[in-house]
């Protein structure tokens, strides 16, 4: 069988290509009848896009998300990979992004009430907290759809978490830090932006439990929490640098990254340690392509934003509360693998 056209479409609809076009492309003049025929038609000729056994709704959906920017650039190409994508869909009737002004949960539960009386879905990343929890729950009970993203809120009734198993991408660092110092002795410098994000603390974890299995050669100082604050970071950084002299490895959980950068080069001349990092932006793939650190691993931003689009509007169409989970792979990106990539805004 062929590629299936706006004909077939406008055929099985029983309308015409024009409408079908108007339909799927959110275009005036479609009564919204015909255009639940056109989106219907649609998805079942497999026209629409779908990810495996997500069911889409037979309607443009109102969507929103909530995102704390900050000195965050992961944020922000997950936000420009949803507004790209969700632009694109003929199944998104609108996407509004409302910035946070932090990470605290009282952000959080200010931008939740700044939300569209008319909105369907809500992708949020937030802090697992008791105040963030009961906001969920309060929204998933006035029939608005909820999806975690990049780290998720335990206990809730969200439909759907996207992103990599944190735990799995900490332990795939601590197999680095190990394979890389061998049977060296030293110390492990652990950086985390906020232990109050569930994927920060699942991601010490994993590292942390890795770490004591593989490489007792290795000791974890204590944990470093920045507040995904660069200046903060650069300072703790510092500190440690010049306190520790047998210090051979540094990860850094989430942000705060260019602060512990800033602080390595301001050792201009010294041996520094190994350095593994989360995300893909523009500034750590300079850092990785001048050696300034050594490994990201990187839970791919583009296809974050377009999870969470699609997880949302599979939530909006199914009477299941709970979608299947299945997380995101990490990938392990070094000097000779950068893979190419637009400019974040």
């Amino acid at each position: 069988m062929g590629k299936t056209t706006i004909v077939d479409i406008g055929r099985k609809a029983g309308v015409s290509a024009a409408t079908v076009d108007r339909a799927l492309n959110g275009r005036p003049g479609v009564s919204p009848a015909n255009r639940q025929r056109v989106l219907q038609a649609a998805k079942e000729l497999g026209y629409l896009p779908s990810e495996g056994t997500v069911l889409l709704p037979s309607r443009p959906a109102h969507l929103e998300f909530l995102i704390p920017f900050g000195q965050n650039a992961f944020m922000r190409d997950v936000t420009n990979s949803i507004t790209e994508f969700a632009a694109r869909s003929p199944l998104v009737s609108t996407c509004n992004i409302i910035p946070l002004g932090g990470i605290d949960q009282e952000d959080l539960v200010r931008g939740l009430e700044a939300v569209s009386l008319r909105t369907e879905g809500i992708g949020l990343i937030a802090i697992d907290h008791p105040k963030v929890r009961h906001a969920i729950r309060r929204v998933v009970e006035s029939g608005v759809r909820v999806v975690t993203i990049a780290s998720d809120v335990l206990s809730t009734t969200r439909s759907a978490y996207v992103g990599v198993d944190n735990r799995i991408a900490g332990r795939t660092a601590a197999q680095l830090m190990s394979m890389t110092t061998a049977s060296t002795r030293g110390s492990v410098a652990l950086f985390v932006g906020s232990r109050a994000f569930d994927g920060h603390q699942e991601r010490e974890n994993g590292f942390r439990a890795l770490l004591e299995e593989q490489a007792p050669h290795l000791t974890v100082l204590s944990i470093v929490e920045t507040g995904e604050n660069r200046k903060r970071s650069r300072a703790l950084a510092s500190e440690i640098l010049n306190a520790t002299e047998d210090l051979v490895g540094i990860y850094c959980v989430g942000a705060g990254r260019k602060g512990i950068v800033e602080a390595v080069q301001d050792r201009d001349g010294s041996r520094r340690p190994f350095i593994v990092m989360h995300d893909l932006t523009d500034s750590s793939r300079h850092w990785l392509a001048n050696d300034l650190i050594d490994v990201v691993i990187d839970q791919n931003a583009r296809l974050v934003g377009e999870q969470a689009v699609i997880h949302l509007l599979g939530s909006i169409a199914t009477s299941s509360q709970v979608l299947p989970f299945k997380a995101i792979e990490p990938r392990i990106i070094l000097k000779e693998n950068i893979p190419s990539g637009l400019p974040s805004s």
